[in-house]
């Protein structure tokens, strides 16, 4: 067992930090350091109540550890929330590595991350997220069993990405429907923040059904690579917010929803697969609905890849992966309808339909 008495001491020596911490009600957060191989990452676990904690892994250059807690706790939550509403049996969990996954990547660090996860017994289950491809999840797997978004030579259901853009897609189209009265996305102006591999393959749905798309990213490279293969558009990172669109799609880090872009956006819908796009949940949901913009929560629309990784856990069936993931259009239908009848921001909807089916499964059973 690896010791991270002293990393915990370090990183949690501040009253902020432990309020932060509460603030969020997690069962767990475990903070990981191991100096040989420069490993420094957080596992949070917010809920247990559905199942074990399942949610990826992300890997980034954060300015500091409190940076890296805030984002791990942010998104740890959400996946509570967001495996409660696409009704699989899981809890929420997240870890973040911090480091530039362009550079600092190695088998050892991966494999030395896997023993922290192993050390869990299960309560958490790990995945791709930002930053990690299926080779590191590969090494992480050579340490424990409780990993998902396996390659499908190791028996499982390899990159996750594109079922995750698929319910992205299935939820833009659904909110077009209440927006626009119509889910044909064709001739719709489209913009797309990030072009990972899941912005990616939503490009690729979205200029096969006709959309005018336009893309951006922070890496240049990225951006003509997917301008030339889809001849889409582009523009600069911080230009996405200014240009004309119907629909603005945040599929890379979140908070880009926030006061200063809400003055710019000019859009009429806000769908994308970015977690935790509104910099502040209460004040920025309030402020879209204000402004008539229709906002088809994060966590609702992205869950196709908690979906396809959650049927690896239990047997592998793509199809009935990407049968559930085509469900989030009826539930993100539902979740719109429920705002506009309630008058309520669409976030405050979504938290109100998991907390209420969390609350009826606690009833019957215990945390993992």
């Amino acid at each position: 067992m690896i010791d991270v008495t002293q990393s915990r001491e370090e990183m949690t020596s501040s009253p902020a930090v432990i309020s932060d911490m509460a603030a969020y009600d997690h069962e767990q957060v475990l903070f990981c350091q191991d100096k040989a191989t420069g490993l420094k990452a957080i596992i949070a676990i917010h809920d247990t109540t559905l199942g074990p904690s399942l949610g990826g892994t992300r890997m980034w250059h954060y300015a500091n550890e409190a940076e890296a807690l805030t984002d791990v706790l942010r998104l740890s939550r959400g996946m509570t929330y967001k495996s409660a509403l696409a009704g699989l049996n899981l809890g929420g969990g997240k870890a973040v590595i911090i480091g530039d996954s362009r550079k600092d990547k190695s088998e050892a660090l991966f494999r030395r991350f896997g023993r922290f996860v192993n050390s869990l017994g299960g309560k958490y289950i790990t995945a791709e997220d930002v930053g990690i491809s299926t080779k590191e999840i590969e090494w992480v797997a050579m340490e424990t069993k409780h990993v998902a978004g396996k390659p499908t030579y190791l028996g499982g259901s390899g990159d996750p990405s594109p079922v995750t853009a698929y319910g992205v897609y299935m939820g833009m189209k659904a909110a077009a429907k209440e927006q626009f009265g119509s889910d044909d996305l064709g001739g719709k102006k489209i913009a797309v923040q990030g072009v990972g591999n899941v912005g990616e393959t939503l490009v690729d749905y979205l200029v096969k059904e006709g959309a005018v798309v336009t893309v951006t990213d922070i890496w240049e490279d990225r951006v003509k690579e997917i301008v030339h293969k889809y001849g889409v558009q582009a523009c600069l990172p911080d230009e996405i917010y200014d240009i004309d669109m119907d629909i603005y799609a945040p599929c890379a880090l979140g908070a880009t929803v926030n006061d200063d872009t809400l003055k710019r956006l000019k859009c009429a819908v806000i769908a994308g697969a970015a977690n935790n796009q509104l910099a502040n949940e209460k004040h920025h949901g309030i402020e879209v609905m204000k402004k008539g913009i229709v906002y088809a929560p994060d966590y609702l629309v992205n869950a196709g890849g908690i979906i396809n990784c959650y049927w690896e856990v239990i047997g592998y069936n793509q199809e009935a992966a990407m049968s559930q993931a085509t469900q989030i259009y009826d539930t993100t239908l539902n979740i719109l309808k429920k705002s506009s009848s309630e008058q309520i921001p669409t976030y405050l909807a979504a938290n109100q339909m998991a907390e209420a089916r969390i609350a009826a499964i606690g009833r019957i059973k215990q945390k993992f």
